[in-house]
């Protein structure tokens, strides 16, 4: 003989999500999505871009890329025709240019970089292109460019040539 739900459990029922096998609970997730701006594959930019968040290129730059605290990707349709400073750099499509990165570049197997990379951290995959030349870092090695590049900055060098000099290169 069956019996109903509302009799199995001595009356009681079950109110819990269980009960009902066509019911959607969404899979909470325990952090936030990475926030990310992102270039689309038909816009192409000249000129410089900067920020404070994250970057997608899926179309093209040409240019200078200015990230120093943030990560840019370059997907699979990204073409990037510049000089990178990035925290970290991830490659899946084209980009000419050098790349300075603070933590890690990443360049994937579809990935073709033609210029030097900087980094304290690289990975290559099977099939991807690198030319060009590779500085890998430590983190005090960084600390201590940062340090003489600041002191250079704080004390300028004054150059001063005398006329006698200029009127012997003009004359060369």
């Amino acid at each position: 003989m069956l019996q109903s739900s509302e009799n199995s459990f001595g009356g009681v029922r079950s109110t819990s999500p269980a009960s009902n096998p066509n019911s959607y609970n969404p899979v909470k997730t325990t952090t936030a999505p990475i926030e990310q701006a992102t270039i689309g594959r038909t816009l192409v930019i000249k000129g410089e871009v900067s920020g404070a968040e994250a970057l997608y290129i899926d179309g093209r730059i040409e240019g200078k890329v200015n990230l120093p605290d943030h990560r840019l990707t370059v997907g699979r349709n990204g073409t990037v025709q510049a000089d990178i400073t990035a925290r970290e750099v991830v490659v899946m499509g084209k980009v000419t240019g050098n790349i300075e990165c603070s933590d890690r570049v990443d360049i994937r197997s579809e990935g073709v970089v033609n210029g030097d990379v900087a980094t304290e951290r690289i990975s290559v995959e099977d099939g991807a292109v690198l030319k060009g030349g590779i500085q890998v870092r430590t983190g005090q090695q960084k600390q201590q460019q940062a340090k003489e590049h600041s002191k250079s900055a704080e004390a300028p060098k004054a150059v001063v040539e005398t006329p006698k000099a200029l009127s012997a290169t003009a004359s060369a």
